[in-house]
């Protein structure tokens, strides 16, 4: 047998070592798990969205305006109102892009392209951010006219008010 097929004393003390680590570790899990059972990106203190961030979730935004809402008839149920308080404003607008406007999933130009609205159309907004420069306006409105997407400010004309920042 050659000496560089068989292993080295100090390859398989290494090995070893290696293997012990890798087990004591296994066995180590379930109890850090349980101990602490989220992991540690989802502590409640690094749970709060980072406000610097250019990329908004527009499902994370829908999940949290749903989630306001279900609270809002939750309470309105408790108080023995029939009806809950009206539902946070929505703000309106048309597209003047020609012949359509795409709608991405992030407020990026890069991001992936999740739909599209026709010239013209009236589509209802929630909020706006900022994030890529489109023709000189980094401003993008979330649409939520179906599927909560985003699109440039640039090819949306308000209808009434500024749509609140997200």
């Amino acid at each position: 047998m050659s000496p560089l097929s068989r292993p080295s004393r100090l390859r398989r003390l290494g090995l070893c070592v290696a293997t012990g680590t890798l087990a004591a570790l296994t066995a180590a899990a379930p109890a850090a798990m349980a101990a602490d059972p989220q992991p540690v990106g989802q502590r409640a203190e690094a749970s709060a969205p980072d406000p610097t961030s250019d990329e908004l979730s527009a499902s994370a935004l829908q999940r949290e305006h749903e989630a306001q809402q279900k609270e809002a008839r939750q309470e309105a149920q408790q108080q023995g109102q029939a009806r809950p308080q009206a539902p946070k404003r929505t703000y309106k607008g048309r597209v003047i892009a020609k012949p359509y406007l795409l709608l991405r999933d992030k407020p990026t130009r890069s991001s992936r392209v999740v739909g599209s609205v026709k010239y013209g159309s009236y589509v209802n907004i929630f909020c706006k951010t900022k994030g890529d420069n489109v023709d000189g306006n980094n401003r993008w409105y979330l649409l939520t006219d179906g599927t909560w997407a985003w699109g440039s400010a640039r090819y949306i004309e308000n209808i009434g008010s500024a749509p609140k920042w997200c």
